[in-house]
């Protein structure tokens, strides 16, 4: 009997593979390559929490959870609405998004600083108003805070509660200062390095913070119609779940989104672990090059 190169993998390397090509993209393996593969000094030295954190399958849930938390700056919200393209192209925006991601987590540092000056570049051309004529400019860096401290509390959060390792609380601080790198290079002005001032920095947004239509019609895109196949329905299911479980509960209340505690600790959360460790099992069986020393 003879076999094809894909019957030769298992349902294991198959799912691998698959969710792999979703979030990655076509040219997920030679990035990997790259970004793994190539010599020379990195920012995060190969215990830096930063590395923990992105590396693990609780990223799934901290995405999702974070763009939500992200739509309820207005003007966060009207700039991604206006110039993103994110409903046309889900999936590509995703690709670039974890390319980013994994190239400031694990590529040598001139190609993280090149990623950088590309997003900036991005943000410094997208420019426009509000439905109330409030002006928004990308590149504003307190726009730009809002963003990141959305992002590294959801990536946060997420770890903490799905993580395989769960960091403790000095590596929490850890990673909190790690992203402050990224953040400074991309724009930010002082951004949080610990818990604390992630914390108080995320009071501080709260005033600006609303659930406009345009930020609940996209969590109604992002969580009830995502462009998938019928047999990825449920598991999405899950995830978006999880991600909705993961706001904070005012955040939840702004986008109308439901929240029963008594469901969240009895249904929500043990699918969640189930799902994130079936990712991490999965994904744990596609090829990795040989890291590069880190300098």
């Amino acid at each position: 009997m003879t076999h094809t190169g894909f019957d030769r993998f298992g349902p294991r390397e198959r799912l691998g593979s698959a969710i792999f090509a979703r979030v990655a993209g076509p040219d997920g393996p030679g990035n990997r390559a790259r970004i793994h593969g190539t010599p020379g000094p990195r920012w995060f030295a190969p215990e830096r929490p930063v590395r923990r954190v992105h590396g693990d399958a609780s990223m799934y849930v901290g995405g999702l959870s974070a763009l939500l938390l992200q739509s309820l700056h207005p003007l966060a919200m009207a700039a991604v609405a206006a110039h993103s393209g994110f409903r046309g192209d889900p999936w590509g925006r995703l690709q670039r998004t974890s390319t980013f991601l994994a190239t400031t987590t694990y590529g040598p540092s001139d190609q993280a600083e090149r990623a950088c000056e590309r997003v900036r570049a991005v943000h410094e051309r997208v420019r426009g108003e509000t439905e109330r004529g409030e002006p928004y400019h990308a590149a504003d860096p307190h726009l730009l805070g809002w963003v990141h401290v959305a992002e590294v509390d959801s990536f946060l959060r997420a770890h903490q509660r799905y993580g395989a390792r769960p960091l403790t609380p000095a590596e929490c601080d850890g990673y909190v200062a790690d992203m402050a790198r990224v953040a400074v290079a991309l724009g930010v002005s002082d951004p949080p390095r610990d818990r604390g001032e992630l914390a108080e920095r995320l009071s501080a947004y709260r005033p600006e913070l609303r659930g406009t239509p345009q930020a609940r019609d996209t969590a109604r895109f992002l969580l009830l119609n995502p462009p998938l196949p019928l047999a990825a329905r449920l598991p999405y299911g899950v995830l978006a779940a999880n991600a909705v479980s993961l706001l904070p509960r005012w955040a939840a209340r702004e986008l109308r989104l439901p929240r029963l505690a008594v469901a969240d600790e009895l249904c929500v959360h043990p699918l969640g672990s189930a799902l994130t460790s079936v990712i991490r099992w999965a994904l744990a069986t596609t090829p990795r090059p040989p890291a590069a020393q880190h300098t």
